[in-house]
């Protein structure tokens, strides 16, 4: 069973260490990380801003702070979480190596997930949306 669960572990802990140092190492004071690209050459929030600060802020727990720092990633964080639960899941049954389990990026999922990128974006650099954007940056 050991050897079953060597992929979702493995994958695991390629999100947990890198999410580890960052709620180690605060975003929120000046010198550890690099502005973003796309902000610095726009002046715009792109749909990551403010996402390091929201791993931190889930990395201890605070749920409000995260989803005002990038309610985007918040969203996709529980997604991931649940497709990888369930892959342990199957993993742990004795079904989780085979292919087909992931949800298949079809051409028409491509395309809805760069809208909804698209549209997170164009929100968050509105007066409308100017709650999506990353406070205080």
């Amino acid at each position: 069973m050991v050897r079953r669960l060597v992929r979702p572990l493995a994958a695991l802990t390629a999100v947990a260490l890198p999410t580890a140092f960052v709620g180690l190492v605060d975003p929120n004071a000046p010198g550890h990380y690099p502005t973003c690209p796309f902000l610095q050459l726009t002046g715009w929030w792109c749909p990551g801003c403010g996402g390091l600060r929201c791993v931190h802020a889930l990395t201890r727990g605070d749920v409000l702070t995260a989803a005002h720092d990038n309610l985007l990633v918040v969203v996709l964080a529980l997604g991931l979480a649940v497709l990888w639960s369930g892959w342990l899941v199957r993993s742990v049954r004795g079904a989780g190596g085979r292919p087909g389990w992931w949800p298949r990026m079809s051409r028409r999922r491509a395309w809805a997930l760069a809208l909804v990128l698209l549209v997170f974006t164009a929100l968050r650099n509105l007066p409308v949306g100017a709650g999506l954007a990353p406070p205080g940056v």
